[in-house]
């Protein structure tokens, strides 16, 4: 193990990491942290708190894992903070644990793009295959699903959540719920239809994107009450089964969307 830490680095010897595991210079790695295989953790990054990292990630220079969370109610309780595998972390990245409040734990899935300055708070959950461009802000408790991208510069707020497949266009903010596969953009942040392109490359179908761009007008164009659209949706998945799994990812999260869903 010693072979892949910098000379520099300070590794507390109550720290769990795999012999792969490379640390750079000036790199610090706190006593509570456990790091799977594989994983590459950069010049001057700190890592600390209670924090468990999969395997193959790549937490480039500068990087801050594992701090306290930005919280006046937090009194130092052992909350967490867990990373799935393969994800890349770019630089000044800040992924804080979470609270007893909210589960105590902070989570980052799989096979995630994290670019710079981009800030997960305490209690965020974040799904698989997101795409977190530049600085992009998400405050607490914020729940990001899979596949789904937020722009550059983009600011959420506490307790909002980003459905699965959408995409959020830089400089946004967003103050409500974004839906799964939808396209959306601005301040205050507003739907603009699906999420076509992103859709076509994951491999859905004509059928399905139609599917789904019906069910946007459901919701947005009819001026229909949210409780009559989630009736209509759930009268699709009877018509059309081969979309019932797609309208159901909509109907589950409208059905906790506690903070309202963006409109236009």
């Amino acid at each position: 193990m010693a072979g892949n830490i910098h000379p520099t680095a300070v590794v507390d010897p109550a720290a769990r990491i795999d012999p792969t595991v490379v640390v750079g210079p000036y790199a610090t790695i706190g006593p509570g942290v456990t790091i799977g295989a594989g994983t590459e953790i950069g010049p001057y990054c700190m890592v600390d708190g209670v924090t468990t990292i999969g395997r193959d990630n790549r937490f480039y220079r500068y990087c801050s894992i594992g701090g306290m969370p930005q919280d006046k109610k937090y009194k130092g309780e052992p909350t967490r903070l867990e990373i799935g595998d393969r994800n890349t972390v770019r630089e000044f990245v800040t992924l804080n644990t979470g609270t007893v409040q909210d589960g105590g734990a902070t989570t980052l899935g799989d096979d995630n793009w994290i670019m710079a300055y981009v800030h997960v708070a305490h209690d965020c959950h974040v799904g698989s295959n997101t795409i977190l461009a530049n600085s992009v802000q998400l405050g607490g408790h914020v729940h990001v699903g899979d596949w789904a991208i937020v722009g550059g510069l983009t600011g959420v707020h506490q307790f909002a959540r980003i459905g699965a497949h959408s995409m959020t266009g830089g400089n946004s903010s967003l103050m409500q719920d974004t839906p799964p596969f939808v396209l959306a953009a601005g301040n205050p942040c507003r739907p603009v239809g699906i999420n076509v392109e992103g859709l076509k490359r994951r491999g859905f179908t004509a059928a399905e994107i139609s599917a789904l761009r019906d069910a946007y007008k459901i919701i947005y164009r009819r001026g229909l009450p949210l409780d009559a659209a989630r009736a209509e949706m759930r009268a699709r998945q009877q018509e059309e089964p081969a979309v019932a799994r797609h309208l159901q990812t909509l109907l589950d999260f409208l059905d906790v969307a506690s903070r309202g869903i963006i409109r236009p």
